[in-house]
């Protein structure tokens, strides 16, 4: 696809003039507002060095601030690497390590009134026609390694904008006249895409929202006329558990759209018996955004598949030797997307292993396909946990575990849970002589890893189970399934 993602958000921002772009508690921009103000931010980024090609770090949580640096990179050329808020220190630091980022933005770093955003507005000098040509990609998101060590997933402009259009159109069908919520973390993809990018990309309306909380978002969604509600499995089941549901006013809301992790059939059905609103499921990952997803207009679902490839995408499930299998059979979820990413980021070797020499994302879910096409997961071939729709890789929480004094061995395996999916869960070995309590191992791992990957259970164990060869058999710790 011609020119950058850029230009279509500057297209759809003509059109939409001076409609509302961005809501919070205390303040919106117009949609010409941001970009204005994204444009002042790309002289900003020039004038302490950034140029065309350059990667920007931005940890920003869900702020107008946050439009403003990704939009204003973009404007400059640059890649935007968006990092979790949420991060502790040295996972933030190991991130930046492997970015080699020329900046690193926070919101203090983008203009916050009106007159410093208004100066030099006009100037032009950093416009989109500077920009038009550019190869370097648009994004790099990142997710933990399967090695323990961080992954950055490298995203075309023309990945982002097919990713978009098909947010926008076929499986939200978003309209200038909606009004999108978004409290889910802008820096990972469902939110990025889903609740920014799309509604921005159609016109639409977008609510900020910084810390999911129930009562703070039902009451957003009443002040505001919230019409579609991107979430995880996750916030769904904790506003069906609020006392404050029964009161909200959800009368405009047309439309809820899952992700990131499963969303069970059974509590898709009891919010639509609470609400009256339909959960929109699909499946997707940072590599490839949202791949396959029933639609808006689909009338019916099956409750046990997550729903077809979206138009323009292709899926297969094959067997061990990459070959086809007929509809009905288990194998490997295999996805070729025009939205996958390129590559990871400073590791030809982990990306040569998810991805084929002719455009084939390997998953590593196991799945079967009906004969009109539903994909229904059956399992994982890798040992990722999705926990409330976030990734998180076992061997990075053991790394940490091991880095306690007292601790010889750890393994940390997904766990079933009845609202978040999967629940972290280690089993440590302690060295000879060692004292630490299971309460104490928790509390380490919580103060060096953000809230979504630390174990909330941990089982200390005389020896962990090994096989013949000396591997450690994790199939043993999780138990029947």
């Amino acid at each position: 696809m011609a020119g950058s993602f850029v230009r279509r958000l500057e297209a759809a921002a003509e059109r939409a003039g001076d409609k509302a772009a961005l809501l919070w508690d205390g303040g919106a921009l117009t949609h010409a507002d941001l970009q204005r103000r994204a444009r002042v931010f790309a002289e900003r980024l020039a004038e302490r060095g950034v140029r065309a090609h350059d990667t920007i770090a931005v940890a920003i949580p869900n702020r107008w601030t946050f439009a403003v640096a990704l939009l204003g990179g973009w404007r400059l050329g640059a890649t935007v690497a968006p990092l979790d808020p949420l991060l502790k220190g040295d996972e933030r630091a190991a991130i930046l390590a492997d970015l080699a980022p020329t900046l690193l933005v926070e919101s203090s770093d983008v203009p916050a009134d009106e007159h410093e955003a208004s100066a030099g507005a006009g100037a032009g000098a950093l416009g989109v026609e500077g920009t038009r040509s550019l190869p370097a990609p648009a994004l790099l998101l990142y997710t933990s390694g399967s090695t323990g060590r961080p992954k950055g997933a490298v995203l075309s402009h023309a990945a982002l904008t097919f990713a978009n259009e098909s947010w926008a159109g076929p499986v939200m069908e978003l309209t200038p006249g909606d009004v999108v919520l978004a409290t889910l973390p802008l820096s990972h993809s469902f939110g990025l895409n889903g609740a920014l990018l799309a509604p921005l990309l159609a016109g639409a309306s977008v609510v900020l929202v910084e810390r999911f909380a129930p009562e703070v978002v039902l009451e957003a969604i009443g002040r505001y006329g919230v019409t579609v509600f991107p979430g995880v499995a996750t916030m769904f089941r904790r506003l069906l558990e609020s006392p404050t549901l029964a009161g909200a006013d959800l009368s405009r809301m047309r439309l809820a759209v899952s992700g990131a992790a499963p969303c069970p059939w059974e509590l898709a059905e009891e919010w639509r018996q609470r609400t009256g609103i339909r959960i929109v499921r699909g499946y997707g990952m940072t590599e490839l955004f949202r791949p396959i997803s029933y639609l808006a207009r689909d009338a019916t679902e099956s409750p046990e598949a997550i729903g077809r490839a979206v138009p323009g995408v292709e899926v297969r499930t094959v067997d061990d030797a990459g070959r086809a299998l007929p509809a009905g059979e288990v194998g490997e979820l295999w996805i070729k997307s025009p939205a996958a990413m390129q590559g990871y980021v400073n590791d030809p070797e982990e990306t040569r292993g998810v991805l084929t020499s002719d455009g084939w994302f390997r998953t590593g879910d196991l799945a079967t396909m009906s004969p009109d096409g539903l994909v229904r997961i059956v399992g994982r071939k890798r040992e990722r946990i999705l926990r409330g729709g976030h990734s998180v890789f076992p061997q990075e929480v053991e790394a940490v575990l091991l880095t306690h004094p007292e601790v010889a061995e750890a393994a940390v395996v997904g766990v079933p849970h009845p609202t978040l999916g999967e629940e972290v869960h280690a089993f440590v070995a302690l060295r000879p002589g060692a004292g630490a309590d299971a309460g104490a191992l928790v509390l380490y791992c919580r103060e060096r890893l953000a809230a979504f990957k630390y174990p909330r259970q941990v089982t200390i164990v005389p020896a962990l189970p090994r096989s013949a060869a000396g591997k450690i058999v994790k199939s043993s710790l999780r138990g029947p399934r």
